[in-house]
C-alpha cells in the first residue's frame, strides 16, 4: 500500500522544484482554461445559421458613369436580364450584404411617439424586391411575400411594408403573433409587418442584434445585386453577367465578385485569427508542462538512483515505484489544478467586465484539471518505468 505522508514529506523536504512546477500548473490551467472558454465561444459564433444559402448566392457591385441613364428603369431591366441568364435561380437588387460589417441599421419604436413607446435594438435595414427572400434562401414561416406591385422604388414613402426575422418579431412582440403590427422609424416612416422569415442575420458579426432583421419593399437598384445559383456555375455566370450587362449599357464598371460565403470569411478572419493564436497557446502550454513534469521525474530519479535500488532490495515491486513518482506528481497537480481552477474564475470574471465575455463556464475548469493529469500520466510514465527496471545490485554497488 502506497502512503501519501512519505510523498509529502519529500516533496517538503525538497521545495524549489515542486513549488515551481506547481506555480507553472496553475497558470496553465488558469490560462488554458480561459482560453479554451474563448475558443469554443468564437466557434459557436462563427457556426451560426445565417438563414442564408451562403455558399450559393454570388454578389457584386455596378458602378453607373451615364449621366443621362434613367437609374430606376436600367435597374429594372438589369434584374430582368439576371433572372434570364442560364443557371440563374433567382437574382434582386440591394442596399447591402448579410454579414458584410458595413450597412444600415436602425432603433425603431413600437408607437407612432418616439417619446413614450418601447424602442428595439438596432435592427438591420435591408430594401429588396419580391425576389429577395428566394434568392437569399429565406425561409418564409409566417405571413407572405411582397407583391410586384408592392414594392417601390422611392426611399420617400412614408409607408412601406416589412418582412422580418422571428428573432426581431420575439424581441419586439414577445409571444405575439407579428403580423400586422407597425414599426416606426422616427416621425417619418412606418412599416407594416406582413412576413416572418425564420432567419436572417444582418451586416455586423459581433453584433449583439445580428439576428434582427428587417426588409423593406423598396428596390433600392443600381448599386448592389445579388444572384443565387449553384455554386459550381459560379465561375462562368461571373462572365455571363459581365457580358449581359455590359451589352446592355456599356457605360459603367461591374466588381466585387463574391459570395455570401466569401463575404463571412472575410467578417470572421478575426475571429479565426484569435482561435488559431489561443490554440497554439493552449498546446504550447500543455507540451511546456509535460516537459517540466518530465524533467522533474528525470532529475528526481537521478536523485534517488541508490533509494530506488534499496526499495527493490528490500521487495518494493516495479509497479510500487511507478506508483510512487505518479502519486508525487498528483498531488502537485492537484493542489495546482484547485489553485489554477480558482485563478481561472477569477481571470474569467475579469475578461466578463473588460471585454463583456459570457461568462466562464465551471467545466471548463474541471476539463482542463481532467486534461492535465492525464497529460502527467503520459510525461511521468515512461520515465517511472525507466526507473522501476533499475537494477537492485547496479543502484546500490556503491552503497
Amino acid at each position: 500500500m502506497l502512503h501519501i505522508k512519505p510523498i509529502l514529506s519529500s516533496l517538503l523536504r525538497s521545495k524549489s522544484g515542486p513549488v515551481l512546477l506547481l506555480i507553472q500548473i496553475i497558470l496553465s490551467v488558469a490560462i488554458v482554461a480561459n482560453a479554451s472558454f474563448i475558443i469554443q465561444e468564437r466557434l459557436a459564433l462563427m457556426q451560426r445559421d445565417s438563414g442564408v444559402e451562403e455558399s450559393e448566392v454570388l454578389t457584386f457591385s455596378l458602378y453607373n458613369f451615364d449621366p443621362l441613364i434613367d437609374k430606376t428603369a436600367q435597374n429594372k431591366i438589369d434584374q430582368q436580364i439576371l433572372r434570364g441568364l442560364p443557371s440563374v435561380i433567382a437574382a434582386t437588387s440591394t442596399n447591402m450584404l448579410p454579414l458584410s460589417g458595413g450597412g444600415s441599421t436602425s432603433t425603431l419604436n413600437l408607437g407612432p411617439d418616439p417619446d413614450n413607446t418601447k424602442t428595439t435594438a438596432a435592427f438591420s435595414m435591408y430594401l429588396g424586391t419580391e425576389h429577395t427572400i428566394e434568392t437569399l434562401g429565406l425561409s418564409l414561416i409566417e405571413g407572405r411575400n411582397f407583391y410586384p406591385h408592392e414594392v417601390k422604388g422611392d426611399l420617400k414613402i412614408p409607408s412601406r411594408l416589412a418582412i422580418i426575422s422571428r428573432a426581431a418579431a420575439q424581441a419586439a412582440w414577445p409571444g405575439e403573433s407579428a403580423l400586422g403590427k407597425v414599426l416606426y422609424e422616427g416621425n417619418m416612416v412606418q412599416m407594416t409587418v406582413i412576413g416572418v422569415v425564420d432567419k436572417l442575420q444582418g451586416v455586423g458579426v459581433d453584433s449583439s442584434a445580428l439576428e434582427y432583421s428587417v426588409i423593406q419593399n423598396v428596390d433600392y437598384g443600381g448599386r448592389q445585386y445579388m444572384v443565387r445559383a449553384k455554386p459550381e456555375f459560379h465561375a462562368e455566370l461571373k462572365d455571363a453577367i459581365k457580358k449581359a450587362l455590359l451589352a446592355e449599357n456599356p457605360n459603367r464598371v461591374l466588381d466585387g465578385f463574391k459570395s455570401i460565403e466569401a463575404i463571412k470569411d472575410r467578417s470572421y478572419r478575426d475571429h479565426k485569427l484569435m482561435i488559431t493564436v489561443l490554440t497554439m497557446m493552449v498546446v504550447l502550454l500543455l507540451l511546456i508542462t509535460s516537459l517540466g513534469l518530465t524533467g522533474m521525474v528525470m532529475f528526481n530519479i537521478q536523485r534517488r538512483t541508490k533509494q530506488i535500488g534499496t526499495r527493490r532490495a528490500l521487495g518494493a515491486k516495479k509497479r510500487d515505484i511507478i506508483s510512487y513518482f505518479l502519486v508525487e506528481n498528483y498531488l502537485i497537480c492537484l493542489a495546482g489544478g484547485v489553485l489554477g481552477g480558482l485563478l481561472a474564475i477569477q481571470l474569467g470574471q475579469q475578461l466578463m467586465k473588460i471585454y463583456s465575455l459570457p461568462m466562464l463556464d465551471l467545466s471548463y475548469p474541471l476539463i482542463t484539471v481532467a486534461g492535465l493529469f492525464i497529460v502527467t500520466t503520459l510525461a511521468v510514465y515512461l520515465p517511472a518505468r525507466k526507473a522501476a527496471n533499475i537494477s537492485p545490485a547496479t543502484a546500490t554497488r556503491s552503497v
